[in-house]
């Protein structure tokens, strides 16, 4: 994996695909690496693009500092990649704690994006969440990092999926403890304890965004990608069916197909960022990607949408 030199600290990054074809960027989750987004790659390489993925600074193989990860260097950090690679402009998705990275660096390098894709992510924290972030972080610390992992098992994916892997998901366990560190993984969470909204940001966002958010996504619930909907001028929400936090692991065949569509219409001149809502097809191989979704997007109740929702 090659390696690029920040501050006296390795990144390491994967970077594939035709040269002089759109690029698109994934930031990892929070106990993410880059082989996460393999398929990923093969995918969007057939489809015409190049794919670059690296591991954050505490995570997978790259550096692990001791102490103090500054979360607002995050941009930053990937700017300075960008620049090793002499990439001017790409297309940035990232899920999770790489959504959070994706939407700040759309506010703060927004001359360097062509479109976002930020995908189970928030932009402020609740009540709920936060105590859940306090939680997990609590596991961890206290009892160990595959603790951590399995916290984040049930929260990540659906009953119906775990019930398919329930003979591999030890060793998915075990490996997500083999290639991160558990002070690596703490000091990422740590970085964003003192947490501030900024929602208020979001209008800063000039650019095509995509938003994705699974159907059953207790951790980052329906209202958090609804305020990015309703605050960034150029957006669409799009929500993945039947799946929670992690749908980027558990359907990436529908999520590949939804981005790459979504390239090609910022590419060719046709997308329309009317803050409209979308659900996704739950079949990789149906001719039509999505449809708009007629009911009222913000309860699980499904009313009809007979009144402006705000």
């Amino acid at each position: 994996m090659p390696v690029f030199m920040y501050n006296n600290q390795e990144i390491h990054y994967e970077f594939r695909g035709d040269p002089g074809t759109p690029v698109v960027v994934f930031v990892n989750g929070l106990t993410q690496r880059t082989d996460h987004w393999v398929q990923y790659a093969d995918n969007l390489n057939k489809a015409g693009y190049q794919v670059l993925s690296y591991d954050l600074l505490g995570q997978g193989t790259s550096s692990k500092p001791v102490l103090f990860l500054d979360f607002h260097e995050n941009p930053t950090i990937l700017a300075a990649l960008l620049d090793h690679l002499h990439i001017d402009q790409v297309y940035i998705g990232g899920v999770s704690f790489g959504g959070i990275i994706v939407l700040r660096f759309g506010i703060e390098y927004p001359d360097r994006v062509k479109g976002l894709i930020p995908m189970s992510c928030f932009t402020e924290m609740d009540a709920t969440l936060s105590k859940i972030g306090i939680n997990l972080h609590t596991g961890m610390t206290g009892i160990g990092f595959e603790y951590l992992v399995s916290l984040l098992i049930p929260i990540n994916f659906s009953s119906k999926w775990m019930a398919a892997n329930q003979d591999s998901i030890p060793q998915l366990e075990r490996n997500a403890a083999s290639y991160n560190d558990l002070y690596g993984i703490q000091n990422l969470m740590e970085s964003i304890r003192d947490f501030k909204s900024f929602t208020h940001e979001l209008k800063e966002i000039p650019c095509p965004t995509l938003i994705l958010n699974g159907e059953y996504d207790n951790l980052t619930p329906r209202w958090a990608h609804e305020l990015m909907r309703v605050h960034i001028s150029s957006s669409r929400l799009m929500l993945m069916q039947h799946v929670c936090h992690a749908f980027t692991i558990e359907i990436p065949e529908i999520v590949c197909r939804v981005i790459a569509d979504f390239i090609g219409q910022v590419e060719s001149g046709t997308w329309v960022g009317d803050k409209s809502v979308w659900v996704a097809t739950d079949d990789p191989n149906a001719d039509e990607i999505a449809f708009p979704c007629q009911g009222d997007h913000t309860r699980n109740i499904p009313f009809a949408k007979t009144y402006h929702v705000r």
